[in-house]
């Protein structure tokens, strides 16, 4: 396959700018996700690398060697759309075929190339069907399969699951996953979804109004978010947030005070902290806990009850904190519930919405209730 270096990207329609400098190295045999909510640049930045938008400045590099200048055509990628563009009154078979037809390849070749492909993407019995008789999931297999037979050095996905229903969403995330282990290729891959991106990708680049906010995979942006746009971004349902109060820090971490009065200790560094901070705590559902000895608790505005899970919308006075509970509990819409949380789950973000970095210890014991301004002895003493 190929790796990618695209160096101090800009672009720029007029006196907007939309891509704001971007950096990044995508490994070889890599599967990228491109991520965050519309019009953040997503969506662009893979056009560049296609060759069908150009850059104002900066560089595009596959294998070490500069593109810019190269067409679109001669770049070896294969881009797989969100709209399948299926001709319709071709079959599957010449659809997939269409491009190495203008490639000049021979018939039996071509031939080879697609039932190669078909074999993969499970497309051998639909060879000799056209798009109408297609269902939505198997028109979106035969647009990747007219990409995998031009043998891409590098595969661009942008937003292909976009017009697919729920259930062949799901469907088409593991096939793509499967995809991608089987061709043991470089993905770069388009999504305003996270759940998308967290389920796919090998590292996930988040983008916010032109520029890069955090690169890392899955689980490093789940666990150690950089900033609290992406703390909110990544995670479904998203992420808590609630105002506290700077106590003091020491070597353990960031001492605060919660709504409510009680007190938890932190562990993040809180070396650059100055008395009277503004900080924001950020805490994630599954990691709140119900406990009748919990340190916060409010009014349960909503249930969602799920099956095996029970979303709670909780009103913490005009603070609405959501908080994933067993399917089985007794508590109903207008009851008053306490719930509390480790503080080794928790992240705390300052004025500028910066995360203050993780003292990466071992999860301490729930924080419940305290009757003083003791800071939580992360020993239990």
């Amino acid at each position: 396959m190929a790796t990618l270096q695209l160096k101090s990207i800009v672009k720029e329609f007029g006196e907007t700018s939309v891509i704001k400098g971007v950096d990044l190295d995508v490994n070889d045999r890599e599967f990228v996700v491109f991520v965050g909510p519309s019009g953040c640049g997503k969506s662009t930045l893979l056009r560049i690398i296609a060759g069908l938008e150009s850059a104002s400045s900066g560089d595009i590099l596959i294998d070490d060697k500069r593109i810019n200048d190269i067409g679109p055509a001669e770049r070896g990628l294969a881009m797989v759309f969100q709209s399948y563009a299926l001709y319709p009154h071709m079959t599957v078979e010449d659809n997939m075929g269409f491009s190495l037809r203008l490639a000049g390849i021979s018939k039996a070749e071509r031939r080879d190339k697609v039932l190669a492909a078909a074999q993969i993407l499970q497309l051998e019995e639909l060879l000799d069907r056209k798009p109408k008789a297609l269902s939505g999931g198997q028109r979106q297999r035969v647009a990747i399969g007219r990409a995998i037979v031009r043998n891409p050095s590098i595969f661009l996905f942008d937003e292909p699951l976009s017009n697919l229903d729920a259930a062949l969403r799901v469907q088409m995330r593991i096939e793509l996953a499967r995809l991608h282990d089987e061709l043991d290729a470089t993905m770069i891959y388009v999504t305003h979804d996270q759940i998308e991106a967290m389920t796919m990708a090998d590292k996930i680049v988040v983008l916010q109004k032109g520029e890069v906010e955090q690169v890392g995979s899955p689980m490093e942006l789940y666990h150690h978010p950089r900033n609290r746009f992406v703390a909110g971004f990544i995670g479904s349902p998203t992420m808590n947030f609630m105002d506290v109060s700077y106590l003091r820090h020491n070597a353990d971490g960031v001492t605060v005070t919660l709504p409510g009065g009680d007190v938890c200790q932190v562990p993040v560094d809180g070396t650059n902290l100055d008395t009277g901070a503004a900080l924001e705590l950020g805490i994630r559902p599954e990691h709140l806990n119900l406990d009748e000895n919990g340190p916060l608790n409010g009014k349960i505005q909503v249930m969602e009850r799920l099956g095996g899970a029970t979303s709670l919308y909780i009103d913490m006075d005009r603070c609405l904190v959501t908080v994933i509970a067993d399917g089985d509990i007794d508590q109903k819409v207008g009851d008053t519930v306490r719930f509390g949380f480790e503080p080794s789950r928790a992240h705390l973000f300052d004025a500028q919405q910066q995360a203050l970095p993780s003292l990466r210890r071992h999860p301490l014991t729930a924080v419940t209730r305290q009757s003083n301004h003791a800071a939580v002895d992360p020993n239990g003493k």
